[in-house]
């Protein structure tokens, strides 16, 4: 019976009333709206770097928005740092909707929005432009990888994945680093050797980092998260 129960709606609303939280409170970078193939306009915060090394397209994880917590810290510092950032919302369920809202039900959409922010930064002149997701974000850049036959994306850095890697992971194109928290997720701290498995089949300076003291949030590790995939992106996308 559950399974024939509607899949939740995507929650828009809620989307447009973070926008309107976020968009009169940016400090670094500034708003821009992109649109999925279906013309819905959907956030992202694009901030470009002085001296540019390259470009990140940044992914939050469940239910919230592209300057939350430590999303909003780490683009902050990878512009810092010479990279250009174009944070994106992600399709958001209700507040108080579970993992399993997401999946499958907004991860069309999810992946149809990875596809179009490297579009729009390909648009303007970036050449090198890689993908940081987090949580929930990882889980959709892990079925964007699995679904799209020719991503634009160099290289992946994995933050916080709550499992393993699909099959369809292995042999990846592009480098991945896969970080964690020394106190993180119990999903994601057990199945770490399944990670590491995966990165041997990935192309030279994949890796996996787990930074120490730190949560699946980071919080209070920011400056070593950033150091780690600022350090891994400077190595693989020179």
């Amino acid at each position: 019976m559950a399974a024939a129960l509607p899949a939740p709606a995507q929650d828009y609303a809620r989307e447009k009333r973070w926008a309107d939280e976020v968009v009169p409170a940016l400090v670094v970078g500034d708003a821009v709206w992109l649109e999925t193939s279906a013309g819905r306009r959907f956030l992202a915060i694009h901030a470009p770097a002085a001296k540019p090394k390259g470009a990140v397209v940044i992914v939050h994880g469940i239910g919230v928005h592209p300057d939350h917590g430590v999303i909003g810290v780490l683009r902050a510092k990878l512009t810092d740092r010479g990279w250009t950032t174009l944070s994106i919302q992600m399709p958001v369920q209700a507040a108080d909707a579970r993992s399993e809202a997401y999946y499958p039900a907004v991860f069309p959409e999810a992946i149809d929005r990875l596809g179009r922010a490297a579009a729009w930064l390909a648009a303007r002149g970036e050449k090198r432009i890689a993908l940081v997701s987090h949580s929930m974000g990882s889980w959709m850049a892990n079925a964007y990888f699995d679904e799209t036959a020719d991503p634009p994306y160099a290289a992946w850095a994995c933050l916080g994945l709550t499992g393993g890697y699909s099959l369809a992971t292995w042999f990846s194109p592009r480098p991945i680093l896969d970080v964690y928290g020394e106190n993180d997720l119990a999903p994601s701290l057990e199945a770490d050797w399944r990670r590491r498995l995966t990165l041997l089949s990935a192309p030279e300076g994949s890796r996996q980092v787990r930074i120490a003291g730190a949560d699946h949030f980071y919080a209070g590790r920011e400056e070593a998260l950033a150091a780690a995939v600022d350090g891994w992106l400077s190595a693989v996308l020179r």
